[in-house]
């Protein structure tokens, strides 16, 4: 599904001389790679405040703790998606609120959203699924109707751009009050382990936000919040340095390769390609994933398997049908595209790496297939 040899071959004279700067100077923790990239990624984003931390699972925790929730309170987001999303809600004694998707791009459904608030509602989880950008012109207009805080989860989308109203340009993450993203390796800017970051333009919970990774520590030794052990090595930040100026032409490549397989997919009726909108800045396709209507999604993953073609289903069980997220609140017939989806979707190699060949050759297989 992706290609982190190739793409490090690209890269290598940088990061191996990165990697060894940082073991000659021994400043593995918190050292100067670490604020450099820091510094570097809020110039990207144009954004006040990036935060590191230790992945992007903990970044979805800290930006909650960090809004200084109460156990009980309910936070909104998607019911198609991974399981870290909602994870993090319940371990803070949170209360979950799962709601359908968009059947187009199946990002959160704004109606759904509205549909689901009660007066316990405090916040809301729009996730950039698939490096799509959600609808944040409508869901930052309903935070602010209701009062609610907006946590974008971009860990699929960092480097999408966003038209807000008035025709500005904006970076997925830095919309709503707090962002977070994953620098998992299989990230569009992924490291070399486990890593993640927090956005915001708020001083105050950017203030709050850094004495939390970090035990809850401003000053050694004196304790001043709750906090954790959060924090993104000097090695992983050396590596997402020397990736970072590439974030724009990697995901260049990517739509281009989006662009290919959906063109050679155009005239199939049995395949629904992804969603684009008019500029397509706004995905950024960490997955390319395709909805297949009267054909068999699994003995289409088993004909890839045996023709040497890596796939994925993102994501095979909604997360109201997960044994440790059920709850007598949801119905069935809340979530008719989720139910939908996890029967048909099915997502394809996407990475920096791909080539005119492969493309052929998978496209080829799944349109042998589906004819």
């Amino acid at each position: 599904m992706v290609d982190l040899k190739g793409q490090y071959a690209g890269i290598k004279e940088r990061v191996d001389a990165s990697i060894q700067e940082v073991i000659d100077s021994a400043a593995f923790v918190n050292g100067p790679e670490v604020h450099a990239f820091q510094k570097e990624l809020e110039d990207y984003l144009g954004i006040k405040h990036v935060i590191p931390c230790a992945n992007g699972t903990d970044a979805l925790q800290i930006a909650l703790m960090g809004l200084g929730l109460k156990p009980g309170d309910e936070v909104i987001t998607a019911d198609f998606t991974f399981a870290a999303t909602v994870e993090v809600i319940d371990l803070l004694q949170l209360t979950s609120v799962l709601v359908d998707v968009d059947p187009v791009n199946f990002n959160i459904d704004t109606e759904a959203i509205k549909k689901a608030i009660t007066p316990k509602t405090k916040a809301i989880i729009p996730i950039h699924l698939y490096g799509m950008a959600a609808n944040m012109n409508a869901i930052m207009d309903i935070a602010n109707e209701h009062n609610l805080f907006v946590i974008e989860d971009n860990a699929q989308g960092i480097g999408a751009t966003y038209t807000g109203r008035d025709g500005s340009k904006l970076k997925t993450g830095t919309m709503g009050h707090v962002g977070t993203t994953s620098f998992f390796p299989s990230k569009n800017l992924g490291c070399y382990g486990d890593g993640g970051a927090i956005f915001t333009n708020d001083d105050e919970l950017a203030h709050t936000i850094r004495g939390i990774v970090n035990h809850g520590m401003y000053k050694r030794y004196h304790h001043d919040v709750v906090g954790v052990n959060s924090r993104l090595d000097s090695i992983q930040a050396a590596v997402l340095r020397a990736k970072l100026p590439k974030l724009d032409s990697y995901n260049d490549t990517r739509r281009n390769a989006a662009r290919k397989y959906s063109e050679a997919f155009a005239s199939i009726e049995k395949i629904i390609t992804p969603f684009v909108c008019d500029s397509c800045d706004c995905h950024v396709f960490h997955q390319y994933t395709l909805r297949l209507k009267g054909t068999d999604r699994d003995a289409l993953a088993a004909h890839l398997v045996e023709k040497g073609i890596p796939h994925g289903i993102y994501y095979p069980i909604p997360l109201h049908k997960q044994k440790a997220y059920q709850d007598t609140r949801y119905k069935e017939e809340d979530f008719p595209i989720t139910n939908t989806l996890v029967k048909e979707v099915l997502s394809l190699p996407m990475h920096t790496e791909l080539d005119d060949e492969q493309i052929d050759y998978i496209t080829k297989t799944i349109i042998d297939f589906v004819n």
